[in-house]
C-alpha cells in the first residue's frame, strides 16, 4: 500500500511514497484539506457550501462533483465517498491528526525529545484565508496547549522541574493569559526552591491581566507563594 502523507502545518503538501504528488488545483487542495480536518467525515452538501460559499447550491454541488472527479485521477484513493458523505481515506496520514497524535502519545516528548515539538508550532495553512479554517486553527492551538501542559505536569511528577519550566514557558508564549500555565511554571520554580522566579512569573501574569479589568488572578494562584512561605506549625518537631 502506498505511503500517502498530507501536510497542512506550514502549508499544503501531499506526498506519495516520499515523492511530491502531482500538483493539485487550489479547489482540489481545499477539498482535501477540509475533509482531512473533519475526522469523522462530512456531509457532501455541507462541504460544497463551505468550499464554494459564493455559488448557488446547485453550482456548489457541481463544483464538488468535478473536484472529486479530479481527485480520482490520482494513483491513490484520498477521499472515500458515499451518496451523502465524504471521508478521508484511512490510509492517508495527516500531520494535524496523526502527527499530533504521535507526539501526544510519545513517552519521551520533551522539547528535546525524539519527536520534535517544533512541527506543532507551525501555523495551519498560513496562506489560506478561508472562514472555515478559523475554528480549526483555534482547535489546534488548544490541543497544543493541553499537550504542553500535560508534559509539564509529567516532568514535575518525575522530578524534572527544568523541563517543566521550558514546556510551561513555551505554552505561555502561545497564550500568555492562560492561568493554569502560569501556575504550572510557578510550581516548577518552587519545586527548585526558586521563589524569586516564581514571584516574577506571578507579577508578569498580573501585569498582563491588568489590561483587562474583567479578569483577575484566582485565589489559588495568588496564594501559591504564600502557602510555600507559611511557617511550620509551632511545637512541631521535624524528623
Amino acid at each position: 500500500m502506498p505511503d500517502v502523507r498530507l501536510h497542512l502545518l506550514g502549508g499544503f503538501e501531499l506526498t506519495i511514497d516520499g515523492q511530491q504528488a502531482p500538483t493539485l488545483q487550489p479547489s482540489t487542495q481545499r477539498l482535501l484539506a477540509f475533509v482531512a480536518l473533519t475526522a469523522r467525515g462530512v456531509e457532501r452538501d455541507f462541504a460544497a457550501l463551505q468550499l464554494w460559499p459564493d455559488s448557488t447550491e446547485e453550482r456548489a454541488r457541481a463544483s464538488l462533483r468535478s473536484t472529486l472527479w479530479r481527485l480520482r485521477r490520482l494513483p491513490v484513493e484520498l477521499i472515500e465517498t458515499t451518496p451523502t458523505r465524504l471521508r478521508l481515506a484511512e490510509s492517508v496520514w495527516v500531520d494535524t491528526r496523526d502527527g499530533v497524535g504521535e507526539i501526544t502519545a510519545s513517552a519521551n516528548c520533551g522539547l528535546d525529545g525524539p519527536v520534535a515539538f517544533d512541527s506543532l508550532f507551525i501555523d495551519l495553512l498560513p496562506d489560506w484565508y478561508d472562514d472555515w479554517l478559523t475554528i480549526e486553527r483555534e482547535r489546534l492551538r488548544q490541543l497544543i496547549l493541553r499537550v504542553l501542559e500535560s508534559r509539564a505536569r509529567g516532568a514535575l511528577a518525575r522530578g524534572d522541574p527544568a523541563e517543566a519550566i521550558q514546556l510551561g514557558l513555551t505554552a505561555m508564549a502561545i497564550d500568555p493569559m492562560r492561568e493554569v500555565t502560569c501556575r504550572l511554571v510557578m510550581e516548577a520554580h518552587l519545586s527548585e526552591g526558586n521563589e524569586y522566579d516564581a514571584q516574577r512569573t506571578l507579577d508578569g501574569y498580573r501585569r498582563r491581566l491588568a489590561s483587562d479589568s474583567r479578569v483577575s488572578v484566582s485565589a489559588d494562584t495568588e496564594t501559591l507563594l504564600d502557602r510555600v512561605r507559611t511557617p511550620a506549625v509551632p511545637g512541631r518537631v521535624s524528623q
